[in-house]
């Protein structure tokens, strides 16, 4: 088994959800960009951030049986708002907000490899082969 894959992938964690705990915190504190912000957003992304950089690092940084499973949650979670971003508020949301949330996306989506091929290294190369 790489720990290292499972390192990599705790900070990543860690740093995508402080960005967001950032990003989110300072529009709850009350410093406004200069554009719209959808109300509920900046609650969704302090929050998540805060799991992922508490919890789902945590538990990818200890190869926990639930890293995974979490990391999926997370990257599940984000594609759900950014689809219900690109349809129901598309003509209201800000480009800045599509670009962290596909940022958020990215990251998890290379997260959650990184995790799947830690735990089915063995697999997965056999998979590569053709085998």
């Amino acid at each position: 088994m790489n720990a290292w894959l499972s390192k990599a992938a705790a900070l990543l964690a860690l740093v995508i959800g402080a960005m967001a705990v950032f990003a989110g915190g300072k529009v709850l504190l009350g410093q406004l960009p200069d554009y719209y912000v959808i109300s509920w957003l900046p609650v969704y992304n302090f929050t998540l951030g805060l799991i992922s950089a508490l919890v789902t690092a945590l538990l990818i940084w200890r190869s926990h049986r639930y890293a995974l499973p979490a990391a999926l949650a997370t990257l599940i979670s984000h594609s759900a708002v950014m689809a219900l971003l690109l349809t129901a508020y598309r003509d209201v949301v800000a480009p800045d907000s599509l670009v962290a949330m596909t940022l958020r996306i990215s990251v998890w989506a290379v997260i959650s490899v990184l995790l799947w091929v830690q735990a089915h290294g063995g697999k997965a190369r056999l998979l590569a082969r053709g085998l």
